[in-house]
């Protein structure tokens, strides 16, 4: 797969966090209900902590509980790339950033959440950065 944004795995190294490096460049999970943006009600956009393409906004933020950052729709329908993934013992669909193509979290279908969508994108905070609503 090729993305607009490459980078060598050592450059990705040295330009994030070992726990950024780990949830956005190896698919590790940070723990439930401790990242930053879990229970924010901040307006504004939500953008890939590696390389700034905007994925969601906090008008698709909902609380769902779950011990992540819930949206029931990205930003744009192009923006989040969704993969098939079949890792512990389970198959669930990845959501990776569609530009760079960092881990963010899974999306899940079905669960009877009143969104317009009734899907979750379950998404670690760490691969997120909020840019608030300057309004």
């Amino acid at each position: 797969m090729s993305y607009d944004v490459e980078k060598p795995d050592e450059q990705w190294r040295a330009e994030l966090t070992p726990a950024e490096y780990a949830v956005l460049r190896q698919a590790a999970t940070e723990p439930a209900f401790r990242g930053e943006y879990t229970d924010t009600k901040t307006k504004g956009v939500y953008s890939c902590r590696a390389c700034g393409a905007e994925l969601f906004t906090s008008t698709t933020k909902f609380e769902s509980h779950c011990g992540w950052p819930s949206f029931y729709d990205p930003k744009d329908t192009d923006a989040v790339e969704l993969v098939e993934d079949r890792t512990h013992g389970m198959v669930r669909t990845e959501a990776r950033c569609a530009r760079c193509g960092s881990h963010l979290g899974h999306v899940f279908e079905g669960e009877g959440y009143a969104t317009p969508t009734d899907q979750r994108y379950c998404i670690n905070s760490i691969s997120l950065r909020l840019t608030e609503d300057e309004s």
